[in-house]
């Protein structure tokens, strides 16, 4: 699929397209620090528990070189022409955060949950820093999929970020199909069993269903009629960046919510 065919037919999702490449031509000015990767022995046994990588102390990332990156994506932002909502929150948040004290690691705290950081507009920054944080944590999350045996993982939340799903992706075909979810933070992937709710992880074939969505021959929304909650799924393979982007597919969030569903994923795009 191409995006300005997507676009052309879903006109509605024109402006966040627009910011979206804007957010990124800023992102992709700024300086990409080194990641170091890990020492998967010192990892395993952390990870064989549940625990995610970031969070891990025996896996050591160190994520502030990130929060310098989300710094210095916002100071470009805050330093351009553009007027509005958005940029006049981001110039706020700006001026904000260069009042604190070591912002870049209350950054990176930050995005793993840490409450010690009181931004104005915390959507906003979440949104910005990670996606600057993403393209830091890239080497790591790559050599992580090398690294990382799915079958020990099957776990509902994401192995590097412990963030819930924001998307879902089937691949394959008949009877090899698999299901994949997809972190809207750090951009990890990773296998799911193919039938199960991800969310309160109710296994019931018959409290499991999908809705088709009319004109949308890739996306589909699953959802669980016990908890009532949904996830957005690409059903194809080969236009990961564009479906799997959870902004392209907002519609559909507003059909879920609708009918009643409840979106327990996080959503950079609550700005």
């Amino acid at each position: 699929m191409i995006p300005d065919l997507w676009f052309e037919a879903h006109s509605y999702l024109r402006a966040l397209a627009d910011l979206s490449a804007q957010v990124d031509r800023a992102a992709s000015g700024i300086d990409v620090l080194d990641a170091r990767i890990p020492d998967w022995a010192d990892y395993r046994a952390d990870f064989l528990a549940g625990v995610p990588l970031l969070p891990s102390t025996d896996a050591a990332v160190d994520l502030e070189p990130g929060g310098r990156m989300a710094g210095a994506l916002l100071n470009r932002l805050a330093a351009g022409t553009s007027s509005g909502k958005f940029a006049a929150e981001t110039r706020a948040l700006d001026t904000e955060l260069r009042r604190e004290t070591w912002s870049s690691r209350l950054i990176a705290d930050f995005l793993l949950g840490d409450a010690t950081l009181r931004p104005p507009f915390p959507g906003l920054l979440r949104y910005l820093a990670w996606t600057a944080t993403a393209r830091f944590l890239r080497p790591v999350v790559n050599a992580f999929d090398g690294w990382r045996d799915e079958e020990q993982w099957l776990r509902r939340y994401c192995p590097t970020c412990g963030s819930l799903p924001a998307m879902a992706q089937l691949v394959g075909v008949d009877h090899g199909r698999r299901r994949l979810l997809s972190c809207g933070c750090c951009g990890t992937r990773w296998r799911y069993r193919r039938i199960g709710c991800p969310f309160c992880e109710s296994a019931d074939d018959h409290r499991l269903s999908a809705l088709a969505i009319e004109g949308e021959k890739f996306l589909r929304i699953d959802y669980c009629q016990s908890c009532r909650a949904y996830l957005k799924t690409y059903n194809g393979e080969g236009s990961e960046s564009l479906f799997l982007a959870d902004w392209t597919s907002l519609h559909l969030d507003v059909i879920a919510r609708d009918r009643g569903l409840k979106r327990l994923a996080n959503s950079l795009y609550e700005l």
